[in-house]
């Protein structure tokens, strides 16, 4: 994501909605629509049935695909007219998928994860009535750097065993209770959910870190890093480089690579923790100025300047939205 990037502010966490696709051309509206622009086809049109089921929390989106025999594509093409940056998590939980990725195929049985990027074509196949969960959100939305990530894509997870079968089973749980994920208590859910994804993909580095380039390595060590000092005012650059023993050239070079700088990192993890415990019940009694300090602001109206840029209202029209 660019520094210059503007983000809107976030949906208020959304009611489960519920789409069938009366026809094919139906179900392809609705996969562009839920998802990311995508091509669709199937040798059955006539015999074809889709159902979505999803819902909005905070950034991330929750969808339920329910299919009888189709594949997607996501093309050069459809991605040159997206804007944001998305990861997209698969839960395979009936029938079987193949994905393909950067020359990769996972084929996903019930249980297993992968996950893969927008930005990058991808093919998704289905040669039978199959069911999954998709969890997609901004690639930002982790502390782990897309190119790391990225290396990922099309890797089939085991959700069996290990770090994967437990992501798994607490993303089969926010499927079967869409219904009551709502407020607050659904966007710390979303959060949970995405440090638990982060915490799976570290634990496939560690399992084959030969696959893993040197230059990602100190990426991700470096936003685990800012993540657990956003707190100190005194962050910076300069200091994040010391702890890491490299120079501040370098490390604005790690972050180059990513398409983002580091300060900006730091304000967008920042205005993400602020965001959130604006709306959480538990900091109800907290003015806008003490939040805000607790993620290291610590000029008010500077704060407030910089979140109504980011998310398009102040401070306190977001607290009561």
């Amino acid at each position: 994501m660019p520094a210059t990037t503007v983000r809107p502010a976030p949906p208020a966490n959304q009611d489960v909605t519920t789409s069938i696709a009366r026809t094919f051309d139906d179900w392809k509206h609705l996969v562009a629509e839920s998802f990311v622009p995508l091509s669709a086809h199937t040798a059955d049109a006539d015999g074809f049935k889709g159902i979505l089921r999803s819902r909005v929390l905070d950034r991330m989106s929750i969808i339920e695909v329910t299919a009888t025999s189709h594949e997607v594509h996501r093309t050069p093409a459809l991605i040159a007219r997206t804007g944001e940056r998305y990861f997209k998590l698969n839960l395979q939980l009936e029938g079987t998928g193949l994905l393909i990725q950067d020359n990769r195929e996972a084929l996903l049985q019930p249980g297993d994860l992968a996950i893969y990027d927008t930005n990058r074509p991808y093919t998704l196949a289905f040669e039978e009535q199959a069911r999954m969960m998709v969890v997609m959100f901004p690639c930002d939305a982790l502390t782990l750097p897309t190119d790391y990530v990225g290396q990922l894509a099309a890797v089939r997870m085991a959700g069996t065993t290990g770090l994967s079968g437990i992501v798994g089973q607490f993303i089969r749980q926010l499927s079967e209770n869409l219904d009551v994920l709502g407020g607050p208590s659904g966007s710390r859910l979303a959060t949970n959910a995405l440090d638990l994804v982060s915490t799976m993909l570290h634990a496939e580095m560690d399992i084959a870190p030969d696959r893993m380039k040197p230059q990602a390595l100190l990426a991700a060590s470096i936003r685990e890093y800012i993540d657990a000092n956003l707190a100190d005012p005194l962050l910076s650059p300069a200091s994040i480089a010391a702890a890491h023993f490299i120079s501040t050239r370098h490390l604005h070079n790690v972050f180059h690579e990513s398409g983002i700088t580091v300060a900006s990192w730091i304000r967008s993890q920042r205005l993400d923790g602020a965001r959130r415990d604006l709306r959480d019940p538990l900091h109800a009694g907290k003015s806008v100025s003490t939040v805000a300090a607790r993620w290291g602001f610590l000029d008010a109206a500077h704060f407030s300047r910089t979140f109504r840029d980011a998310f398009g209202m102040s401070p306190t029209d977001w607290r009561r939205s």
